[in-house]
């Protein structure tokens, strides 16, 4: 048997019929990390994390234990685990240790996780591709001379290659959906607020939040009752349970957007994510055609709001107090350098437009403006959600790309996220649950994964778990 196959639900079965331990479990996962040349782990500490899972053994042992006690876990490297490095794949945090745990860290702690490691990340969580990490490409299980996605590239890699029994991304504009959907595994993608962003580095403090990757659906679901919930430390988070009814499939209305099926969409794409749609409707979901108008306006949208919190949010890395201190002649010469050395090209592309956009001149024309766009497509949702119950479409216009195709073309590689970011700006739960592969049938390394986007209006992560779990038996 090879443990790192089993999902959360089967090792806890495994581990509680004593047929393995935890430390046999972080064991086989360690030796496949080790072996590993995809980039997926920035950093693991193997002593650590044996130490936690014979801990966990003694919870284990005495009867009292959760489900997730003793399954080995890795962390996107924008998460605080204290004592560990977080440097969110920039020089300027390269040697940066934690000093304390993110709050959805501490919950994995109670629940008796074992800690593995750090996965890599687009700098500072910037980018559709994992190119952007300033300690090298993460590359795609399925296929190594592509892409894994981004920018929680490297968790959706780890799960994918059975490197990690799931994970902690994080998504922004769509950085678990994506990779997901790239590397062929489950990434849930929480409502704004619930999940505390209390120890993430910030990206975007509007849009930013925290959601598992998993194997499947469920697994998506035990790891997101866990890290979800109001936190005193973030005051955007929210009082939240899950809903344990089931809902059925049958008789549920389901949009299908057609904006997102517009030209320049893969062929084969289109054909995965209509198949699906096609069993949804056969298992007795009704099928409503709807039209998000706002959508044409959301990537320009995002792309003034994103990189104008982003100036904002990075600011405190001026070289003074954490992280890479160049030295210089004088004050301004310091943050110069530290953040000249320190930052990476589409940090620094994004800094500066979204400092422009916040000048004195420009705030009206371009973040203002923006906010005002963000509110027509939050209208648009709404509207759309007193028709139906959940949305279906796909995730990425296409599979995933090779190393370097698009690296020197922000525009194109900005484009991996147009059907994910719009629901961010309105703060909508989303999913991505794998629909199917494409290309030679003859070739299993072109066999590339398509994932299909389940989107529900806020708070409605039940009704999205519940609806995958029924389609991906049928996928």
């Amino acid at each position: 048997m090879d443990l790192t196959e089993l999902t959360i639900r089967q090792a806890h079965e495994g581990l509680k019929a004593k047929k393995f331990s935890s430390v046999d479990l972080t064991k086989a996962y360690l030796e496949k990390i080790k072996k590993s040349d995809l980039n997926s782990f920035l950093s693991f500490d193997e002593g650590w994390a044996i130490t936690q899972a014979e801990a966990a053994n003694k919870k284990i042992e005495s009867g009292d234990f959760g489900v997730l006690c003793g399954i080995p876990c890795a962390i996107k490297d924008a998460i605080m685990v204290a004592g560990q490095k977080c440097t969110a794949a920039s020089k300027i945090l390269e040697n940066y240790v934690a000093p304390y745990d993110a709050t959805v860290i501490k919950k994995l702690k109670e629940a008796g996780v074992v800690i593995l490691g750090k996965t890599n990340t687009d700098e500072f969580t910037m980018g559709s591709s994992t190119e952007n990490s300033a300690f090298g490409v993460t590359k795609n299980p399925h296929d190594k001379t592509r892409v894994p996605g981004g920018s929680s590239g490297g968790s959706a890699a780890a799960v994918a290659a059975n490197e990690a029994c799931f994970t902690l991304g994080t998504d922004t504009g769509g950085s678990i959906r994506q990779p997901s959907s790239f590397c062929g595994v489950v990434g849930l993608c929480p409502t704004y607020g619930a999940v505390s962003r209390y120890g993430l580095i910030a990206h975007a403090s509007s849009l930013d939040q925290i959601g598992p990757i998993t194997k499947n659906v469920e697994d998506a679901k035990i790891v997101f009752e866990v890290i979800s919930g109001k936190d005193k430390m973030d005051a955007t988070s929210k009082e939240y349970k899950l809903e344990e009814s089931e809902v059925k499939l049958k008789g549920l209305k389901i949009g299908v957007p057609k904006e997102y099926f517009a030209k320049g969409i893969n062929k084969e794409v289109e054909k995965i994510i209509r198949g699906a749609i096609k069993k949804a409707e056969d298992a007795g979901a009704e099928i409503v055609e709807i039209s998000l108008p706002s959508t044409e306006f959301a990537l320009a949208c995002y792309y003034v709001i994103d990189p104008s919190e982003i100036s904002a949010n990075l600011a405190r890395f001026d070289g003074i107090k954490y992280g890479l201190s160049a030295e210089g002649k004088d004050l301004l010469d310091v943050y110069i350098k530290s953040k000249g050395h320190g930052f990476g090209e589409e940090v620094k592309r994004r800094i500066m437009i979204g400092t422009y956009c916040l000048s004195s001149g420009y705030y009206d024309a371009y973040y203002k403006k923006a906010q005002e766009v963000r509110q027509l497509i939050r209208q648009d949702f709404a509207k759309t959600f007193k028709k139906v119950d959940l949305l279906f479409c796909p995730v990425s216009p296409f599979p995933a790309f090779k190393i370097g195709e698009k690296a020197d073309d922000p525009m194109a590689m900005y484009l991996a996220d147009i059907y994910t970011i719009p629901m961010k700006l309105a703060g909508l739960p989303g999913m991505s649950i794998p629909a199917g592969k494409m290309g030679d049938p003859a070739s299993p390394a072109g066999r590339l994964p398509v994932g299909l986007q389940i989107i529900g209006n806020h708070f409605q992560e039940n009704k999205i778990l519940s609806v995958a779990s029924q389609l991906e038996k049928m996928l």
